[in-house]
């Protein structure tokens, strides 16, 4: 095909997929009216989207994301696997993290909310087909922001029983496994005289007597799991 369409690369071949009859009947119309682009086939889920993709070989899949059998991830990550001279543009109610990552990380190139207009539609499309990404300028801000976010700040351990620390601790739960003090001694790369000084801690924080009660204090405590069987 060649002519003086978009971006010279000639007419643009579309696939639209979209579980609404009313609205994808009216994207179809709506891109039938822009110049250099011309519709191809038209989807009702992600099954057909994949099927058609595979008998037309379309330039771009215009894709809805919420669709029955197969939804618009899943169908974008098959034709992008499959199909790899397809591009996939996501066309959108949603614009939520849980909605655009994820489609995002499936292979769609660009990603489109249903309020665009046939403008937008079409110069995502030729962003994509040049090798760029063709995102709604509220999506890219969404990006940008994930991307500038702070990292989140970690938990604070949780707090120890009894006023354990954290190494009295890692020594009650290896004493729960059933070690010995030189087996301790290797685990955490400490002396043994330093296992028994943690040991003889434990005992005075916690009031337990030997072993068999400093194991029962763990589990109970949740500082190490009960053998099963």
């Amino acid at each position: 095909m060649t002519g003086s369409g978009p971006g010279a690369r000639g007419t643009i071949r579309v696939v639209v997929a979209d579980d609404q009859s009313v609205v994808r009947e009216g994207i179809v119309m709506l891109l039938g009216l822009l110049p250099g682009i011309e519709v191809v086939g038209s989807a009702r889920d992600g099954e057909e989207a994949v099927a058609l993709t595979a008998e037309l070989a379309p330039d771009i899949v215009l894709m809805d994301l919420r669709m029955p059998r197969c939804d618009g991830v899943e169908a974008t990550r098959r034709i992008r696997a499959g199909h790899p001279g397809t591009e996939v543009v996501i066309l959108t109610t949603y614009a939520d993290d849980d909605s655009l990552f994820p489609a995002l990380q499936a292979g769609a190139r660009g990603y489109l909310t249903k309020d665009a207009g046939g403008e937008e539609i079409v110069r995502s499309i030729e962003d994509v087909l040049a090798g760029q990404a063709g995102l709604a300028p509220a999506v890219q801000r969404r990006l940008l922001e994930r991307v500038t976010a702070p990292p989140p700040v970690p938990a604070a351990p949780a707090e120890l029983p009894d006023g354990l620390t954290v190494r009295e601790g890692e020594v009650l739960g290896l004493v729960a496994e059933g070690m010995s003090n030189p087996e301790i001694s290797r685990a955490l790369h400490i002396s043994t005289a330093t296992v028994k000084t943690h040991i003889n801690n434990i005992f005075g924080k916690t009031g337990v007597r030997d072993r068999v009660q400093a194991m029962r204090y763990a589990y109970l405590h949740g500082l190490a799991q009960p053998p099963h069987g």
